[in-house]
Formats: C-alpha cells, structure tokens, sequence
C-alpha cells in the first residue's frame, strides 16, 4: 500500500447542465479522468467530490478547473479537450518538472509551460498544424510561440520562422516617428526580437537572419507570398484586419505550422474596423486541424501585479464579446 495520504476535493459547479457537459456523454469524462489519474470520483448534481492520493486529487482538481475553462470559452467538451488536459495536469508545470518542454533557452535552461493553460497551448502547437492562441499580456502568449518555432528550427522539422506583426499605432502615428520605414517599423516588432535572443544566442539569430533562416517583418510584408517549411508566428493578431488575417493565413505552405496570437483586448484598430483575430476566432472554432487555445489571468507568469492590474482594467469595463 501507499504510504501517500489521502485527499478529498469537493468542486461546485456553475449549474445541472454545466455538471451534464462536464462529466461528458454517460459520464466518459469523468471515466477518462478517473482512470488516467487513479481517483475516485462521486457526483451528485451540481457537486463532483474527488478522493485519492494527495497528488492525484490535485491533479484531478486541475484537471477539472481547465476543462471548465474550456467549456466556458468554447461552449463544449470533445475527448481530445479531456485527454490534452489530462497530459496537461500529469506532464506537470512545476519548477522540477522538465517533461512537456519546448525549448531548451540558451542559459542552458528548459523552457516550459508554467500554467495548466499555458499547457494547453503547448499541446496545441504540438498537435496542430495551425493555433490561435487569445489571451491577456504576460500570459507567455509570444514567447512559448517562439520557443516552439525555434524547437521546430533545431530539430529540423522546419527550415525557416518568420514572426510577424501588425504595424499598428498604439495612441502614435508612424509618420511621426524619425527615421525610414524600417526605423518606424522596428519598434513594432521589438518584442519579436527580444523574445528571439533571450532564446537564442544573439549572435546566432544574427547568422539566423543574415541568412534569411529567420525573418522578422511586419504583417504588410506576406502578401502575396507562399511559405513552405516554416513556422510563421502572427504576434498581436487582434490588430491585424479581417482581409490582413486571411491574407496571412493563407501563407501556409507545405510542411508549415502557423500560430496567432493576440489579446482580443488591447485592439489598436479604429472602432469602425472589426478585429481579424475575433473574426478568425470565430469562423475557425469548428475547423479541423485548428487548435483554439484561451488563456486567462491564471496564467499570467510575469510580476504577480500584472495579473492583479489586468482584473483591475477588467472588473472596470465590460470584455469584448467573443465571437460564439
């Protein structure tokens, strides 16, 4: 017998019919999590209590607090959503944990998903040949993005990353800035960069793009253009239009990976002008091959005031209404 002690977690749920998704189908679900994480799992309406070992009532815990997020983002339960979780809590995003990695930075360090949710996107990124990633700052939206994208490069499943960003004024205009257009470009695309050599040896990514092997440009730049072997970040999605979005999305080539990101909001469009991120939120939700990842302030690994100023700005005014 284990000497592990045990453990009861007793979750309440929103309501009866949230209770009926989350427990899936004649409760595979629960069966699916029951099994993999070695719980004993009792429902009764609105409640789910879980007993088991310590460790495993926790992860059961997790486990059940990110399927509930998804539900709340995408309206349903599908049985990937269940097993990518489950990988997700058992993997662990501990600082002792080195499983479920995505990059190894140049300190020499693993660089990981901190959050269940962050995860949950690396899963994504994994299993999908495009991910929509929405979320608030700090949430490592852009630099798992990058990580991934540099993972891919090393391994030798792509030959190219091209990052990409909307070069949209943020309460500037760019012909006030000095300079030429790449001197007004660059400071759009800074974050790109920074994310890039703190990943990488900043010699390196000079070699990188000297060599046309990483390219970093703003959203203008892929028109007419066809990527293969790559992987093409879009950074800061929400400020690309809807005609940019389609634009950019239909850049896949052969043998490619696409991730968007974005924060659905901070958008820098005029009002008149409909987000391309949301409307691509919202026209891709049911496609195959897609993966849609929401994070939230939970997953917020900066300084813990970030999370703490984002609920601030939110608790004040109403969140955009994402697309159903």
């Amino acid at each position: 017998m284990s000497d592990q002690p045990t453990a009861t977690r007793t979750l309440t749920l929103d309501s009866r019919e949230e209770a009926v998704i989350l427990f899936g189908p004649r409760d595979a679900h629960l069966r699916a999590v029951r099994d993999a994480l070695g719980v004993r799992l009792v429902a009764r309406g609105d409640l789910l209590q879980i007993d088991g070992p310590a460790d495993a009532a926790e992860q059961a815990e997790r486990a059940f607090a990110q399927l509930r997020l998804v539900l709340r983002k995408h309206g349903k339960l599908t049985a990937e959503d269940v097993r990518t979780v489950i990988e997700v809590v058992r993997t662990g995003s501990g600082p002792d944990r080195a499983a479920g990695g995505v990059t190894t930075l140049e300190s020499g360090r693993n660089l990981r998903p901190r959050t269940d949710g962050q995860g949950r996107y690396v899963q994504a990124m994994k299993a999908h040949d495009l991910t929509v990633c929405v979320g608030p700052a700090g949430t490592g939206k852009t630099y798992l993005a990058v990580g991934w994208a540099v993972s891919l490069l090393r391994s030798g499943a792509v030959k190219k990353i091209v990052l990409v960003r909307p070069a949209v004024e943020a309460g500037e205009r760019l012909g006030f800035l000095p300079g030429d257009f790449a001197a007004k470009v660059n400071p759009y695309l800074r974050p790109l960069f920074d994310a890039l050599n703190d990943i990488m040896d900043p010699d390196a990514v000079r070699r990188y793009m000297d060599n046309d092997v990483i390219e970093i440009a703003p959203l203008a730049y892929m028109r007419g253009r066809t990527l293969n072997n790559a992987c093409i970040i879009m950074d800061e999605g929400q400020n690309a239009t809807v005609p940019q979005m389609k634009m950019f999305l239909t850049r896949m080539g052969n043998n490619s990976r696409v991730v968007v990101t974005g924060d659905l909001t901070q958008t820098d469009l005029p009002k008149a002008i409909p987000s391309g991120l949301a409307d691509a939120v919202h026209r891709l939700r049911n496609v195959e091959g897609v993966g849609l990842v929401y994070l939230d302030e939970a997953d917020i690994v900066r300084n813990p005031l970030v999370s703490r100023i984002v609920k601030a700005y939110e608790d004040e005014a109403p969140r955009p209404k994402r697309p159903g």
